[in-house]
């Protein structure tokens, strides 16, 4: 008689794990722009979760509409950013704050590389490591300033994140 071998383990990476948690906080924004989450963890334990959306108490723009922000780059380039919304790694940051809950040494989960001013709050909350599913087309100074300041960024796929206007896309 055969020995039945037992069936390999699905059980998910503790990175693919707190990965797809982010996509089901995300799943909670009020942008539809970028519904986005980011958790963070120590110790392979939740401290924080947040997603994109506007401050406590003001309009979501799912009610009230984009607040559309034209930036001009250094090299002359044009891009759009919603403004009326708080960034999912800001929030997630922002309740650990609000709790009293240290962030040091922690590692930020989130959908992609986070944006410049992101970074230099993940900087300053002492955060240590960043995984993300997927880069961000204008991520670059982000990508820059976490190895100057000695921040593991791990991007898991090659996929990069695009807005153009108000649309969201993804290139390979």
């Amino acid at each position: 008689m055969k020995k039945k071998v037992p069936l390999k383990s699905t059980k998910p990476t503790w990175d693919e794990y707190f990965l797809a948690l982010t996509e089901a906080v995300g799943s909670r924004s009020s942008c539809d722009r970028g519904r986005t989450g980011c958790v963070i963890t120590r110790d392979k334990r939740i401290l924080a979760t947040g997603y994109s959306g506007a401050p406590k108490g003001l309009p979501h723009c799912d009610d009230a509409g984009h607040e559309m922000h034209t930036v001009i780059h250094a090299d002359g380039t044009q891009s759009e950013h919603c403004i009326r919304t708080t960034h999912a790694e800001q929030n997630a940051i922002a309740v650990a704050a609000r709790f009293g809950i240290s962030l040091d040494g922690g590692t930020l989960y989130c959908h992609m590389t986070p944006c410049y001013t992101c970074a230099k709050t993940i900087i300053n909350a002492g955060i240590k490591n960043i995984v993300v599913l997927k880069d961000y087309h204008a991520g670059k100074r982000s990508k820059e300033i976490f190895k100057e300041a000695k921040i593991r960024m791990t991007i898991k796929t090659k996929e990069v994140e695009m807005y153009i206007g108000n649309q969201k896309s993804n290139k390979q």
